[in-house]
């Protein structure tokens, strides 16, 4: 039962930590690039989703993963162009203000449009059932999908990053942007691209997220916060630190919900007979299970109190 119990938990965690990567890997891309912590990050996940939905009704699942992201790209894109380079010279309270405004407009859209309702979203047939079977708990192909995408994600991004003409341009545009303006680059349009780009992630992440739970107008205030432990957590601006961040968190959180240990259960344990008149009852008799959501937030504030910079952040301001 311990083996069976440590390999279903390992494996569920590292596909929900592989899918909180994807949504915090835009995130990263944006603050790191640019500077601009974006609040309406989760939003651009929750389109995302609806938008897939919609497609996935006239063209299939298939070619909606690809649409869908470019759709939530060209939003992004439009977002900076027209709205947040016109706030960033003031600073970054307009922007993180901005930003704020765009998670309520975009939420009240998507009520507006598709309403306050789950819809039915859903893979196609040859992603649905069990993958395999480990100890008699089948693993499902959705979350195989997830870790594919995921982790076929990461590797654009290096790729992209480290190893093309392309990201070149962007990190020199973020180190130097006046040299990279002299040399002829358009700074403003990379700009523009990095942060569509990194709306485009979010997308990604709502296509394939919004089968694997529930799409609807409360899924991005479901993971807004999560993201942001996770990149705060990992260092900002540290996509490698997102990444590491992301398992961690995932397999703390789901390690936690399938235990149900508590002090009360380890007094026990040692000779002690807790009772309800037992000073700190209430406490006591809490399972592990039961503070399972407050853990990532747990170490945030120790993570915030003994390394601020985060486990691999490149960036403290």
């Amino acid at each position: 039962m311990t083996l069976e119990f440590f390999t279903i938990s390992l494996l569920n965690g590292l596909s929900y930590g592989l899918l909180l990567f994807m949504l915090s890997a835009g995130l990263t891309l944006i603050f790191s690039m640019m500077g601009v912590l974006n609040f309406a990050h989760a939003s651009f996940y929750m389109v995302g989703a609806y938008v897939a939905y919609s497609l996935s009704q006239v063209m299939g699942f298939w070619w909606s993963l690809l649409a869908a992201p470019l759709v939530v790209f060209a939003l992004g894109a439009a977002f900076e162009r027209f709205c947040l380079r016109r706030v960033h010279q003031f600073g970054h309270v307009p922007e993180l203000l901005v930003t704020f405004g765009l998670s309520y407009l975009l939420l009240e859209v998507v009520q507006l449009i598709w309403g306050r309702a789950a819809v039915n979203y859903a893979l196609p047939g040859e992603l649905q059932g069990p993958l395999f079977t480990v100890f008699g708990t089948h693993f499902p192909k959705s979350r195989a999908f997830i870790m594919f995408i995921s982790l076929a994600m990461l590797a654009g991004i290096w790729l992209l990053l480290s190893r093309t003409r392309i990201g070149l341009v962007i990190q020199a545009a973020l180190t130097h942007p006046e040299m990279a303006q002299a040399l002829g680059h358009n700074v403003p349009r990379i700009f523009m691209l990095v942060f569509g780009g990194g709306a485009a992630l979010a997308g990604l992440a709502g296509v394939v997220g919004g089968t694997a739970f529930v799409t609807e107008p409360a899924m991005a205030g479901s993971v807004g916060a999560i993201i942001f432990v996770v990149v705060v957590v990992g260092g900002l601006g540290s996509l490698s630190g997102a990444f590491l961040a992301s398992i961690l968190i995932g397999l703390v959180q789901t390690f936690a919900v399938a235990m149900d240990q508590s002090l009360m259960t380890l007094l026990a344990r040692l000779g002690y007979v807790v009772t309800p008149e037992t000073l700190g009852y209430p406490l006591l008799k809490l399972t592990i299970s039961q503070v399972a959501p407050v853990l990532p937030f747990l170490l945030l504030v120790l993570m915030l109190i003994f390394r601020p910079q985060g486990l691999l952040g490149t960036r403290e301001g």
